[in-house]
Parts: C-alpha cells; structure tokens; sequence
C-alpha cells in the first residue's frame, strides 16, 4: 500500500473543522489519469474470449484481493484496541480517522462485530465459493508502545483483533509489505505470534532469512497452491527491514535484475511439482496513477517464463491498474485496496480509492493457465464493503477496460460485475 498512507501529513489542512489529508505516497502521481462473444462496454463492444470455466475437477478458483488494512481506525472500531496513540506529523489518535469517516458517511454503531467490515462479501464467497482465499495483509498485529524510527505512518491492530481475520475465512496472508514493521521487529514476532495461532498460513516475513524467504503451500482437496511473497522497495520498504540469517525481517526484493529472477526460480523450482500452481505476490510500484513502467511489466513476464509463476498478484496501488493475460497466464499488477480508514481522507478522487475488487481467477491446475476472471466491484462505507452501485460498476469497468487494452485484454460488464475479455 502506501508508503506513507495519509501520507505525507505534512499537507493536512483542517478545514471547516475537518482534516484535509491529501493521500500522497513517496511516488508522484501518474499524470495520465485520461487516457466471447459479443458484450458492449458502454457505447463499445469487444470480441475476446469471455467464457466461464467447464466444471472440471482440474479447475481451481482463488479468490484475492489488494490490501487488507485492519489496523489503526479500523482496530479502534473493533471489540478490542490498542491504545489510540500514533506518531503521525499531524494526527496523534487513530480515533481521528473514525470520526473523519463518521463526518462523511454517518455514525459507526461502536464496537462492531467482527463480520461488520466484510459485509457484502461475506455473501459473494458463499455465492462464489472460492477453492482458497489470498490477502496482503497491511498491518502489524501487536500491542508494541514503540514504533519504527521516523515512520509516517503506523498501523497496528490488537491480536485479539485477529479474529476479524478467522471469520472470513482467510487461508493465506502476504506479509511481505511496507507495513509489517511499523511498530518494529518486536510487533513483526508478535504479529507472527498471532498469525501463529490461527489457520492463516503467511508467507513474506519471518524470524529469520529462512522464514521469511519459505514459500507458503496450501493443500487443497484439489492440489497445491504455492505462493511466494515479496516486497519491493518501490513500495517504500525500507531496505533496513530486510530479514537476514539472523535478524528478522520482510523478504526483501532490491531490484529487478536478472539476479532476482534467478533467485525466485530457483525457491519455485526446489517446491513446485507438476499440477501445483504457483502464486508470486509482490508488494510493488507507486500508490496512484494507470501507467505500469516497462521494467516491472518485463519481470512480471520473465516470473512466468523463467521462474516457473502461473499468477503474478501484484498490489500497493490505492486502486485497481490494468490486468494482462501473458502465455495464458494472468498479471494483476496492481489489486488496489480492499478495506483501509482512508474514507474521510481527501485528495486523489479521480482515482476512485473508495471502490475495490475481489479478483476470482480459475485456473487449469495442469496448466496454470487462466480459464476465466471475475471481479466482483464493491465500495467501502462506514468502514463496511458494499456492493458498488450500478453507476460505479460502469465506472470501473469502463476505466480497466480502457487501461487493460495496453495489455490486449478488456473488462466486460455482466450486471453487477466485471469478467476479463482475453
């Protein structure tokens, strides 16, 4: 997500008795904000291949999502907090950020349970029924006092809290983000701790390099999800937060060379086995704006042709980027947010932060490939998912088909959600 998710306070403005926090992250912007069968996409019409997979016992669905932020105002919604205080430049109480959303949309019934965030996609899963469910997980889980040196911002949620996890039946947490360590390696083993206890299995972080660096593997009734995460400094994780043999850490990614491609081949080529599919998540690139530079589109490429990846599962971006379909195989570059306390935040509205996706990609597990992608819209309110008016479904699919054409792909509107044209 953000490298600094309010993020740079410096530019808050109180006005009319509330703040004004423009969401910058340590990028600029991307200026260029304008830019089958038969299905018509407002006044267009696209010829791909838009199907729903044969209901084949070689056919897997996942579901994933960009990041899952449920610390700071969330966590102070929540039947257990921590204490309130951070350390941002301008605001010192995460109760802040639920009054700033409770001025936009109306009052929050506090403490709410632990299914109130999820709302509207409790019953998309039990519609869709995923095979396993896929989050970056953006938030320290800890009671840590202190945090990281310097650190704009801070999230952090009380472990009890991690029972909002548990109740959606998450099966897998990317720790591997610009998050993980805002309150330290103290709140990084006490976040490991309390994932520990659950039947989230993570990947991306660890005690040690080992840890950190160990693929997460998922055994399905149907096969093997394997998921390898890592986080990008592009992202804003600090170099400093890399887990070494001896020192606990996020499984860094420094560059994008040759180098680290070999090096992902080699960590998917010692798990892989025929009829695994094999996941890369990667926290990377800049928090607003469509372009996707040439470099992370060429790793992504090489992840599939030399590293042996089925499904490139990018995110960091505030809102959803354009997807590819690369020798079958899907690229979402960036997954956008999911559920964060960034609603009465200004600042950024042409990119819409407020509206996210659930991703539902069926592969052939013989494969990898990609059979079919849905995507469902929702919108975040009173910090609760939604499901996205008729308008703002048109609005999403007519921006990713715009920005997915760059990759030969589209988004078709079926009523209330997207399929992928490929």
């Amino acid at each position: 997500m953000e490298r600094g998710a309010v993020a740079s306070l410096a530019n808050i403005f109180i006005l009319a008795g509330l703040f004004y926090v423009p969401l910058n992250g340590c990028s600029k912007p991307d200026a260029n904000v304008q830019r089958s069968n038969v299905y018509s996409i407002g006044s267009r019409t696209g010829t791909g291949k838009v199907y729903l997979p044969p209901a084949a016992s070689g056919a897997i669905t996942l579901f994933m999502c960009g990041d899952v932020m449920t610390g700071r105002g969330i966590d102070q919604i929540l039947p257990a907090s921590v204490d309130p205080r951070i350390y941002e430049s301008y605001v010192k109480d995460a109760r802040d950020y639920v009054r700033l959303a409770e001025r936009k949309n109306g009052e929050i019934q506090k403490p709410v349970d632990y299914k109130y965030i999820w709302g509207n996609a409790l019953e998309v899963w039990e519609q869709e029924k995923p095979d396993v469910r896929l989050i970056n997980l953006e938030t320290s889980i800890t009671t840590q006092p202190e945090p990281w040196p310097e650190k704009e911002v801070q999230y952090r949620m009380h472990p009890d809290n991690v029972a909002v996890l548990t109740i959606a039946s998450i099966d897998f947490a990317s720790l591997a983000n610009n998050h993980t360590l805002d309150w330290g390696r103290s709140g990084l083993m006490e976040t490991l701790q309390a994932l520990g206890q659950t039947n989230i299995t993570t990947a991306g972080a660890g005690k040690d390099l080992e840890e950190a660096q160990k693929p997460a593997i998922l055994k399905l009734p149907k096969g093997r999800v394997i998921v390898v995460a890592y986080g990008s400094v592009s992202s804003g994780v600090y170099k400093e937060w890399a887990a070494t043999p001896s020192r606990a850490g996020v499984n860094l990614l420094p560059d994008l060379s040759q180098e680290a491609i070999q090096g992902i081949a080699a960590q998917v080529k010692a798990v892989k086995e025929p009829g695994d599919v094999v996941v890369f998540s990667v926290h990377w690139g800049s928090n607003w704006g469509y372009k996707i530079p040439q470099a992370q589109q060429d790793f992504a490429h090489s992840m599939i042709d030399e590293a042996g990846i089925d499904l490139v599962f990018g995110h960091s971006s505030h809102h959803p980027v354009g997807m590819e379909v690369y020798q079958g195989k899907l690229i979402v570059y960036g997954a956008g947010d999911f559920i964060n306390d960034y609603e009465g935040i200004s600042g950024h509205e042409q990119y819409r932060g407020d509206l996210s996706l659930m991703y539902f990609p069926t592969l052939d597990m013989e494969t990898g490939k990609l059979l079919s992608l849905k995507l469902v819209p929702m919108q975040l309110r009173k910090f609760r998912l939604h499901h996205a008016s008729e308008k703002d479904v048109a609005w999403l699919a007519d921006v990713l088909h715009r920005e997915s054409m760059v990759f030969g792909t589209g988004l078709v509107r079926q009523k209330n959600y997207l399929m992928l044209d490929f």
